[in-house]
């Protein structure tokens, strides 16, 4: 596991993830010419799960999965 941190929203949070999860949003990220700070911000705001780490996940599945994310 990873543990990154960032500002959005105006406050601070972290994500602990494994490195492949990483990978994955660092792809999205890439594609979608986001920073990582944006991204996880965007996941943050349309999360239908109670947990962020959990969501971020989702949010890489989804993009391996159908070619993208609708969330995003």
């Amino acid at each position: 596991m990873e543990k990154r941190s960032f500002s959005i929203a105006g406050h601070r949070t972290s994500m602990a993830l494994e490195p492949e999860f990483w990978a994955g949003l660092e792809a999205i990220c890439a594609a979608r010419e986001l920073s990582m700070a944006g991204l996880v911000r965007l996941i943050d705001e349309t999360r239908t799960v109670p947990n962020l780490s959990s969501a971020a996940r989702l949010t890489v599945l989804a993009w391996y999965r159908d070619g993208t994310s609708d969330k995003i």
